[in-house]
C-alpha cells in the first residue's frame, strides 16, 4: 500500500499555518497575537494570512465541541494533543463553521499527516460529513473555565458566556467627540451604545468614514469605561500606567488631560506613537517597567489598566481560555497588587486612580481593591456617573463596576471588565 503523503493542495501551506498557530497556543502557551506575525509571514497573501488566523481562531471557539465530534467517530479516543486531533478540529472548522466545501477542507489537511494518521483522520472525518455532523447552537466552554465561572458567578453568567463565544464581536468605536458619535451612528445604521461610543457590524475599518481623519478608534465598549471615570482633565496631569496600545491615553488626552503614557514594550509603544498620530492627539510617551520607573512629579490622575489573566476578553481572543490557568491568575493577582500599591504613590492629595482590569476572576479584581482598602486608609471608592454607563451596567453595592457576559442591554454583548475609581483624601 502507497503510504507516501498526498501531494500537497493548494492551499495546504494556510492551513500548515494554523496549525502552527494552535501548536504555539495549546502547547508554547503563546496568545495568537504573539504568536501570528512570525508564523504568517511566509503567507503571500493577505487572504491567506487571514484564512489561517480564523481556522485557529475557529478551532479554540469550539474545541471541546469538535472533540465530541471527534470522539464520537473513533473507537478509541486520541490523545487531546496528538496532531491527528488538531488537524481534524481544523478540517471540521472549515466545513462547519467558516462554509469551506468538505472535499476542499480534508484535501488540505491530509498532506500535514503521514501514514496511519491520515489514514485516521481521513476516515473519522468522512464518517462525521455522512452523518451530517452539528455543533450545539451554543457553545460548549472548556470545563475548567466554565466551573470557575460557575463558582464566582453563577449559572446564568456561565450560560452567558457560553453564547457570547459563538461568533467574534461586533465593531466598537471610540470618538474624541461625543456629536461626532451622534451623527456617525446616524449615517452608518449604528447604535449609540454610551455617550462617545458606537457599535456596527462587525467590517474592515480602514474604509470606515473618519479612520484617515483619525475621528475615532476601535475600542470595546467595556474597555472604553475606565477612562471615562476619570471624566474632564482641564489641562492637569494624569499618568496611563501599561497604556499601550494607546486607546485609553488617546480617550484622556480628548477629555483634556494632559497623559504621560508608560509602558514596558517600546514596540507597542510605537503602536500607540501611531494611533496619535493618526487622531492628532498628544501624550508623553515613555518606555519603562512600571514596577522599576520612578516619575518626576505626581499625578492629578492616574489609570493603571493592569496586565491580567485577560479572560474577559475571551470572545475576541478564545485563546485564553486554554492559557489562563489557575497558575496565571495567581501570578497576574501578585503583579497587580504591586503596581496599584506603587501607583497611589504617585497621586496628589484629592486625585483620582482608576484600577482596571479586563478579567472575570474576582482574584484579579474585587479581591485586590478589598486587600488594597485595608492597607491604604486614605482612599475610598466613588461610584461612576450613572449617566456614563450603557444600559444594562450599574455599579455594585461597594462602587465599584463589575462587568460580565450578558449583562449589556445589546444582543452584540462586551468584554468582561473590572473596575474601581478610588479617590486619595
Amino acid at each position: 500500500m502507497n503510504n507516501r503523503p498526498p501531494k500537497p493542495a493548494k492551499g495546504t501551506a494556510t492551513r500548515r499555518a494554523a496549525l502552527r498557530l494552535l501548536d504555539a497556543v495549546l502547547r508554547q502557551g503563546l496568545p495568537l497575537d504573539t504568536a501570528a506575525p512570525k508564523i504568517l509571514a511566509p503567507l503571500d497573501r493577505a487572504d491567506d494570512r487571514g484564512l489561517a488566523l480564523a481556522i485557529a481562531g475557529e478551532v479554540l471557539r469550539r474545541m471541546p465541541d469538535y472533540d465530541a465530534l471527534i470522539d464520537s467517530a473513533t473507537k478509541k479516543r486520541l490523545p487531546d494533543d496528538a496532531k491527528t486531533r488538531t488537524v481534524l478540529r481544523m478540517a471540521l472548522a472549515q466545513a462547519l463553521v467558516l462554509e469551506t466545501p468538505p472535499h476542499a477542507a480534508i484535501s488540505t489537511a491530509l498532506p500535514l499527516l503521514d501514514g496511519g494518521p491520515r489514514r485516521l483522520a481521513h476516515g473519522v472525518f468522512g464518517t462525521l460529513m455522512r452523518q451530517e455532523a452539528k455543533l450545539p447552537e451554543v457553545p460548549t466552554l472548556p470545563y475548567e473555565s466554565a466551573e470557575r465561572w460557575r463558582g464566582q458567578w453563577g449559572e446564568t453568567v456561565a450560560e452567558a458566556a457560553a453564547r457570547a463565544i459563538a461568533t467574534p464581536p461586533p465593531l466598537d468605536l471610540s470618538f474624541a467627540d461625543p456629536a461626532e458619535a451622534e451623527h456617525f451612528a446616524a449615517e452608518h445604521n449604528g447604535k449609540a451604545l454610551a455617550p462617545g461610543h458606537v457599535r456596527l457590524p462587525r467590517q474592515p475599518i480602514d474604509t470606515l468614514e473618519g479612520f484617515e481623519a483619525g475621528n475615532w478608534w476601535v475600542q470595546d465598549i467595556a474597555a472604553s469605561r475606565p477612562a471615562r471615570l476619570l471624566g474632564n482633565g482641564d489641562g492637569r496631569a494624569a499618568l496611563d500606567l501599561c497604556a499601550a496600545p494607546g486607546g485609553k491615553t488617546m480617550q484622556m488626552a480628548a477629555a483634556g488631560w494632559q497623559v504621560t503614557a508608560l509602558d514596558r514594550s517600546e514596540s507597542r509603544l510605537e503602536r500607540l506613537a501611531d494611533n496619535l498620530a493618526r487622531t492628532g492627539l498628544q501624550a508623553e510617551t515613555i518606555a519603562a517597567d512600571a514596577l522599576a520607573w520612578k516619575p518626576e512629579r505626581a499625578f492629578d490622575a492616574i489609570l493603571l489598566d493592569a496586565p491580567c489573566s485577560a479572560t474577559g476578553v475571551f470572545r475576541r481572543h478564545p485563546e485564553v481560555l486554554y492559557r489562563a490557568r489557575p497558575k496565571v491568575i495567581v501570578e497576574s493577582a501578585k503583579l497587580q497588587a504591586k503596581l496599584l500599591r506603587r501607583a497611589a504613590d504617585w497621586l496628589n492629595p484629592g486625585g483620582d486612580l482608576v484600577y482596571a482590569v479586563c478579567s472575570l476572576e474576582r482574584a484579579e479584581g474585587e479581591e485586590i481593591i478589598d486587600a488594597f482598602l485595608t492597607e491604604h486608609d486614605g482612599f475610598s471608592i466613588v461610584p461612576p456617573d450613572r449617566a456614563m454607563l450603557p444600559d444594562g451596567l450599574a455599579a455594585g453595592e461597594r462602587g465599584w463596576l463589575r462587568i460580565l457576559p450578558g449583562q449589556i442591554d445589546d444582543p452584540g454583548g462586551c468584554d468582561g471588565f473590572f473596575m474601581a475609581k478610588l479617590r486619595r483624601e
